[in-house]
C-alpha cells in the first residue's frame, strides 16, 4: 500500500490539475491576436475561448460575446468542450474516491480494499489528464499550422493563448499524480499465507506386534 505522504502529494496535484482544467474551460484565452508583418495595429486584440470571444481595447476595456451557434466553432474547440467537461467530472469523482481509499482516512478499513480504491483513482487521474492534453495539443497544432501557412492573411493569424499552456501543465500534473498512485497502490498478494496442519492429518504409525 502506498504511503500517506505520496497520497497527500497526489491529492494536491489532482486539485491543482482540476483548477487548471476549470481555468481552461472558463477563460477565453485559447487563441489571441497575432501582430506580425503588416498587422501592427494594436488598438484592439481578440481573445477566443471555448464559450465566447472577447475584444480588448488598448484602454483596457473588454467586450465579450458568446458564440451564436455551436457550428461556428472549429472541430478542435467543439471536441475540447466535451473532453474538458468530462475531464473535470472524472477528476472531481477521482479525488473523492482517493479520499475514501487513502491511508490518512478511515472510510475503508481493509488494507487490500484501500489499495484497489487508490489504484482506481490513479487510473481515473491518468484518463482525466489525457482528456485535457488531447484537445489542448490539437488546438495548439491547428493554431501553429495556420500561423505558418502563407495563404492565411496576417490579420487572421492567431497565437497560443494562456489556456493552452495551463492545460498542458494541468494535464501533466494529473498524469503524474495518477502514475504515482498506480506505482504505490498495489494490493497485497495472498500467496504468502502459511498453512498449518493438525496432528490428526498425519499418517498413523504402523502397528508392530511383539512376541
Amino acid at each position: 500500500m502506498g504511503s500517506s505522504g505520496v497520497q497527500i502529494v497526489c491529492v494536491a496535484l489532482g486539485i491543482i490539475g482540476l483548477i487548471g482544467g476549470i481555468v481552461c474551460c472558463a477563460v477565453p484565452k485559447w487563441k489571441v491576436s497575432s501582430f506580425v508583418g503588416s498587422n501592427i495595429v494594436t488598438a484592439q486584440s481578440t481573445n477566443e475561448g471555448l464559450w465566447m470571444t472577447c475584444v480588448v481595447q488598448s484602454t483596457g476595456q473588454q467586450q465579450c460575446k458568446s458564440y451564436d451557434s455551436l457550428l461556428v466553432l472549429a472541430a478542435d474547440l467543439q471536441a475540447a468542450r466535451a473532453m474538458l467537461i468530462i475531464s473535470l467530472m472524472i477528476t472531481g469523482l477521482t479525488l473523492l474516491i482517493l479520499f475514501a481509499g487513502a491511508d490518512f482516512t478511515t472510510c475503508v478499513e481493509n488494507e487490500d480494499a484501500k489499495a484497489k480504491i487508490s489504484l482506481v483513482a490513479g487510473i481515473g487521474m491518468i484518463i482525466a489528464g489525457l482528456l485535457i492534453l488531447i484537445p489542448v495539443s490539437w488546438s495548439a497544432h491547428n493554431i501553429i499550422s495556420a500561423f505558418n501557412n502563407p495563404l492565411v492573411m496576417a490579420s487572421q493569424k492567431k497565437e497560443l493563448g494562456a489556456c493552452i499552456f495551463i492545460g498542458w501543465a494541468g494535464g501533466a500534473l494529473l498524469i503524474l499524480a495518477g502514475g504515482l498512485l498506480c506505482c504505490f497502490s498495489r494490493p497485497k498478494s495472498g500467496g504468502g499465507t502459511a498453512k498449518y496442519y493438525s496432528n490428526s492429518s498425519a499418517p498413523a504409525p504402523a502397528n508392530k506386534n511383539y512376541v
